[in-house]
């Protein structure tokens, strides 16, 4: 990553630490007083991603993504044995319909 692009993102996170809200004026304010040039279209879309989203939030939840399928699991495992034999099978249908789609009749070679 440059370092431009670096100091936009940490003049944003400064900015959410604060509870100041994330501007391009603001991000480029605090970039020119690192000495970093950056120029304004990069504040301005850095600005707009995270416009209406709390970056502390962001932040915090960054590792909740690997949960999903041990929190779908848990479940699974609590639920009855007739119950969870019909899962795999749901999951079989879909790789199923998943390999028929990718034969189309012709290959990378044709």
């Amino acid at each position: 990553m440059a370092s431009s692009e670096l100091a936009a993102t940490y003049a944003a996170l400064i900015l959410a630490d604060d509870g100041i809200e994330i501007t391009p004026d603001k991000i480029l304010t605090l970039t020119s007083a690192a000495h970093v040039e950056l120029e304004p279209i990069w504040a301005t879309l850095l600005a707009k991603a995270l416009e209406g989203k709390n970056v502390k939030d962001l932040l915090s939840n960054v590792g909740a993504g690997g949960a999903g399928p041990a929190a779908a699991a848990a479940p699974a495992a609590g639920a009855s044995a007739g119950a969870a034999a019909e899962a795999p099978k749901e999951e079989e249908k879909k790789e199923e319909k998943e390999e028929s789609d990718d034969d189309m009749g012709f290959g990378l070679f044709d």
